[in-house]
């Protein structure tokens, strides 16, 4: 996950989150996305790995600027809640979607 630092303190940029299009080329899909952010708020992403959109990308932001990001797994049934990854199952999700991961923060904080 350190390859993800970089993005810390950096400003979501919210229209490009508004961008499915754009985000399906990185097999990303938007969940969840505060309309407009309060100074506290959360995005959550689904993101292609074993299945369509089985795992989701969490960016916590504090006054625009994200401060955290948490991988986990959906849990069928029940689209609230995220379920934590094993640290086998983040190495793998990093190796098979982590430049699409790169790719698509540079694109939202850019």
């Amino acid at each position: 996950m350190k390859r993800f630092s970089v993005y810390m303190d950096r400003v979501v940029n919210h229209s490009r989150v508004r961008e499915s299009e754009k985000l399906k080329g990185f097999h990303i899909t938007c969940r969840y996305m505060p309309d407009p952010p309060e100074d506290f708020d959360e995005y959550e992403f689904g993101i292609d790995f074993r299945g369509e959109q089985d795992r989701a990308v969490a960016v916590t932001i504090e006054k625009g600027e994200i401060k955290r990001i948490l991988l986990g797994a959906t849990v069928p049934g029940n689209p609230d809640m995220l379920a934590p990854l094993s640290d086998t199952e983040i190495e793998e999700l990093l190796e098979t979607r982590g430049d699409d991961l790169v790719k698509f923060f540079e694109f939202i904080t850019g």
